[in-house]
């Protein structure tokens, strides 16, 4: 029989349920992800995400806002979802079909490429045991990123994800010769044009590539979107030979709206109700995350952890994928300890020895070994008092909160609201005054000198502005 070619091909709408569309061929099937047009002039995309009989296959409607009707005309494209790659997408704000949505001018001279992409292969990964300096104390001292790893920013609501991601951003295109891209799954309206207007504010538009699915878009659009910014990512990764940090807001909503397809198409839900292909979804995404010769990818990945509860399905499957873990603390937020990191439970691979240096490794374990003291010593407080302590453990409260306010840190994403200007602190002068705080050096300062500064020199002011600030925090704690 002679080969029908997939442009000709022509189906019928024979069925439709919400946004699940099925379509008949009377002549070849059209493999799965092949994207589908119908509507007038084409507008309506439909993507095919299952066969399910010899003529028919089921499809996602991408853009179901417009209308569908039973005995609309379908056309294969031939090919799966494309977009839009090349230099001019930088400073632009697109959409899952590589569509401008910052109402500036279309795009030109670029090529289109497939968001289907399978992993580098082995054989063309690159392992490089590299620090990623951020310029965010916490973060380089007691959970190092690694360059071309990945890295979860981990937190539930209102504890500063969002906002430590649009720090780095600033901080990465300001250090790297490379290029970021922000990918927003499940992201608010409002979110994205804070977002968009501070990269313009802070100058690092230009070196940036910004892509939405939005919270009010349908679950095929932002199940797809982290895979059109990778095709992206990957462009300026093997073609231009750049470094690339990707930035994906939120990791969880990538999972939550593969759950929701997954209902659509009447699949059984697995543990928790998730779907029960999250495991193979997830791996799809995250191994496209890769180095090579030519360039490093690396990511960082804000989670939503439902309800702080880590032994959640979504989040015990990105774990297994990353090589840090920033975990937010919604106790340390309410004290005003800003960024938020539960300075114990954040950790990092590269946090050894053989890869940051023994001087590194000597100081973020007497870091973490004070802290742990002083919070065991936290009941005995809470029930004794500070006074029923030993002059030994005193010493050591007292230099553990110094350390939790030296460790907290300016930043130049929220100038606007604190009035206070950002502050990037390169890893030595990080290491140097942690080191010296835990030498005792400066424990005759207040508590106060230590709370939002940059390098420890700042400290030699005394804390002269911060009278309120350490009431307010003495209160919180």
């Amino acid at each position: 029989m002679q080969k029908t070619d997939a442009k000709s091909r022509q189906g019928v709408i024979v069925s439709i349920q919400g946004a699940i569309v099925d379509v008949r061929f009377e002549h070849g099937l059209p493999p799965i992800d092949q994207m589908l047009r119908t509507g007038r002039d084409g507008a309506i995309v439909i993507e095919v995400a299952a066969l399910i009989g010899p003529k028919t296959v089921r499809g996602l409607a991408l853009n179901a806002d417009h209308d569908l009707a039973l005995g609309m005309a379908v056309t294969d494209t031939g090919g799966p979802i494309r977009v839009p790659v090349g230099t001019a997408v930088l400073g632009r704000m697109l959409n899952l079909f590589g569509e401008p949505i910052d109402n500036k001018e279309p795009l030109e001279d670029v090529e289109l490429r497939p968001i289907h992409h399978r992993g580098v292969p082995l054989s063309r990964r690159r392992v490089r045991s590299e620090i990623f300096e951020t310029g965010i104390k916490a973060i380089d001292l007691l959970c190092p990123l690694e360059r071309g790893g990945k890295t979860g920013l981990f937190g539930g609501a209102g504890v500063g994800k969002t906002v430590l991601i649009a720090e780095m951003i600033h901080n990465m295109v300001g250090k790297y010769e490379g290029v970021s891209l922000f990918c927003g799954i499940g992201e608010r309206c409002r979110e994205a044009e804070e977002l968009y207007r501070e990269m313009q504010a802070a100058g690092v538009l230009d070196k940036t590539v910004m892509m939405f699915g939005q919270m009010n878009e349908s679950p095929g659009v932002r199940f797809r979107v982290g895979h059109a910014a990778m095709t992206i990512a990957e462009y300026f990764r093997d073609d231009l030979h750049r470094d690339v940090l990707v930035l994906i807001d939120n990791i969880f909503r990538f999972v939550q709206a593969g759950a929701e397809v997954s209902g659509l198409l009447g699949r059984i839900p697995s543990r928790v109700g998730y779907q029960p292909t999250l495991g193979t979804e997830l791996a799809e995404l995250e191994e496209r995350i890769a180095s090579t010769a030519s360039g490093a990818i690396t990511s960082i990945q804000a989670v939503y952890v439902p309800a702080d509860d880590f032994t959640d399905p979504a989040a015990t499957h990105i774990f297994t994928h990353l090589s840090a873990s920033i975990v937010l603390s919604r106790k340390r937020a309410s004290q005003g300890l800003y960024p938020a990191l539960d300075l114990l439970k954040s950790a990092s691979k590269m946090l050894n020895p053989s890869v940051v240096g023994h001087r590194h490794h000597r100081i973020a374990a007497g870091v973490r070994h004070i802290l742990a003291e002083y919070e065991e010593l936290k009941d005995i407080i809470a029930m004794l008092g500070l006074e029923e302590l030993s002059e030994k453990d005193r010493q050591t409260v007292a230099r553990a909160r110094r350390l939790e306010r030296f460790l907290s840190q300016p930043f130049f994403s929220t100038e606007a609201f604190t009035g206070q200007s950002g502050r990037m602190v390169n890893l030595e002068s990080t290491l140097d005054g942690c080191e010296r705080l835990l030498r005792g050096e400066f424990d005759d300062k207040p508590e106060s000198a230590f709370y939002m500064i940059g390098g420890i020199d700042e400290a030699q002011g005394g804390g002269k502005n911060q009278g309120n600030e350490e009431k307010r925090l003495e209160a919180a704690s």
